[in-house]
């Protein structure tokens, strides 16, 4: 009889939670300490569930449930365990947790598949620490930015600095040599939580992924000049938080029109900051975040131009100047009709209705969209779905459910090689 797999998910969930940088709340930053011993207990249960492991050079931990022939191809599953700041125990983490569990059945069974089953726990993908989002990924799919070797934490430390104070190389050479080749994938799947009400809204505790929302990332400077606040009047005033302010709701203003709401389009300013601020002065500078996302990239990049002729126009009223770095950009990425039908087909399996809806959050899969097909599995959230949030919840249940679709959808792959 196999085991309750949404106990031992959830319990490992909590295991995990506790390294963390930070005491009183669950962040883990890329190559922070915590980060590398959360790598560390990932590695060693990928081996106690009968996976071979290994680190590659951005610090993804790849444990591999091997095929009797070498030279089958590599069905690849995964996702995350870096974290926002004050986060949640399973946004990413999932996707990891339940093909271990389910590898390990596999191995505990005998069962063998015709494929090499690879997965990933990615090192980076929320850029908390390096601005860099998906870091971990684009080294897997062969399009690192090397760039990115040069960004700094604020603390000062540059990433290819924290790559050698964590044991890897930070070469480009070692960083190319991540890179899987596309030719011998069959496809990548990630299970992950929603994120989201809607599977919770519909009592259901699975959802196939159709599409997921691509999205582009800003970072706004705003200067005016820095004066005193009792000598200057306000009609002389180049305040650059009052100019900031203007601008963060013009993104709200136009991401909230109606008539682009079945595009899914949504704007979100999630930092700002004063440099240098002070009660008596006027705000001198403003730097803050902008990230936009729709279902389709020409909804999204329309929005943008809009937002850009706004910002400007914006600007020359109030005296101000502008400069607008883009930190990233994806594009949205389709879900592969074969392998949503495959997942389909294993949730209905399961007893349970067949639900097809978007992600509106960015996700490892739609990186490794750029190689080969990819899928993507939905599992429902409690406390209104929310996420990034300590308050995120999922019940054990619902990841034993996500589980066993996950076994039964390896077995219908296996099939068909095999057939």
């Amino acid at each position: 009889m196999e085991m309750h797999f949404g106990t031992e998910i959830i319990l490992l969930a909590e295991q995990l939670a506790g390294h963390s940088d930070d005491a009183e709340a669950l962040t883990v930053a890329y190559l922070s300490r915590a980060h590398q011993t959360a790598g560390a207990e990932i590695a060693g249960w990928m081996i106690g569930a009968g996976l071979q492991v290994r680190i590659d050079a951005v610090g993804n931990v790849i444990g591999r449930y091997p095929a009797a022939d070498a030279d089958a191809p590599v069905l690849m599953t995964g996702s995350h365990f870096d974290t926002v700041r004050d986060g949640g125990r399973y946004d990413g983490r999932l996707g990891i947790l339940a093909p271990i569990v389910v590898a390990r059945h596999l191995h505990q069974t005998g069962e063998r598949l015709p494929f090499h089953l690879d997965v990933v726990a990615f090192a980076e993908e929320e850029g908390l620490r390096f601005h860099t989002s998906f870091l971990s990924s684009s080294a897997i799919v062969g399009q690192f930015d090397y760039s990115r070797l040069l960004n700094r934490d604020a603390d000062g430390v540059s990433l290819v600095e924290a790559m050698h104070a964590a044991g890897l190389p930070g070469t480009d050479a070692a960083i190319a040599a991540c890179a899987v080749d596309p030719q011998r994938l069959l496809g990548f799947i990630e299970v992950h939580i929603e994120q989201g009400p809607v599977l919770l809204d519909r009592d259901l505790p699975l959802g196939v992924v159709s599409s997921i929302a691509g999205s582009v990332r800003r970072r706004i400077t705003v200067t005016g000049t820095a004066s005193h606040a009792g000598t200057t009047p306000m009609a002389m005033r180049r305040d650059a938080l009052t100019a900031a302010a203007e601008v963060v709701l013009a993104v709200e203003r136009r991401c909230a029109d109606p008539r682009h709401a079945d595009r899914a389009l949504v704007g979100t300013v999630g930092t700002l900051a004063v440099p240098q601020g002070a009660t008596n002065v006027v705000p001198g500078r403003c730097v803050f975040s902008l990230d936009v996302r729709a279902a389709d990239d020409a909804t999204r990049d329309a929005a943008i131009a809009d937002l850009d002729a706004e910002f400007q126009r914006i600007a020359r009223q109030r005296g101000v100047e502008l400069d607008l770095s883009e930190t990233m950009r994806v594009p949205c990425a389709a879900c592969s009709p074969q392998l949503r039908q495959r997942l389909a087909a294993s949730v209905a399996a399961a007893g349970v209705p067949v639900l097809e809806l978007p992600s509106g959050a960015g996700h490892d899969a739609m990186v490794l969209a750029r190689i080969t097909e990819v899928g993507m599995l939905f599992v429902r959230c409690g406390n209104g779905g929310i996420s990034h949030n300590p308050l995120e919840t999922m019940a054990a249940g619902d990841a034993d459910i996500a589980a066993r679709v996950l076994l039964d959808f390896l077995r219908r792959t296996a099939a068909g090689v095999s057939g």
